[in-house]
């Protein structure tokens, strides 16, 4: 029998999923993680399809987070990086078995769509 959550702390991993589970969240980290440190622009190119308004709500909801760090360079025009942060590394091996996994079912997807018809009887 499963031990009912007794504890008025909602539950741990909610407010984790909800933050993972906005739009274009997942992306973003995923490219930070796999790219390295890298400047708005580069960013969004990378992106495809998100808007410079989502891009930026995001990227502050990340940094307030504590999943990504803003570093600004007071240059003309202003050098602004985002990269990935310690806290960031703990969700790497999520990230790399979530990989291995969409890999594998893009590998199974593309096979059985070039295995010929069965012959008929």
């Amino acid at each position: 029998m499963l031990k009912k959550h007794t504890s008025n702390l909602p539950c741990a991993i909610s407010g984790l999923l909800e933050l993972l589970a906005r739009p274009w969240t997942m992306q973003i980290l995923w490219y930070l993680e796999n790219n390295g440190p890298l400047r708005f622009g580069a960013l969004k190119s990378k992106v495809e399809g998100i808007s410079a308004r989502v891009l930026t709500e995001r990227l502050r909801m990340l940094e307030e987070s504590g999943f990504i760090f803003r570093h600004y360079e007071q240059t003309i025009p202003p050098k602004v990086t985002y990269g990935i942060t310690e806290r960031m590394n703990d969700l790497s091996k999520v990230f790399q078995q979530l990989e291995l996994v969409a890999r594998k079912w893009q590998w199974e997807s593309q096979s059985a769509g070039h295995k010929s018809a069965p012959a008929a009887k």
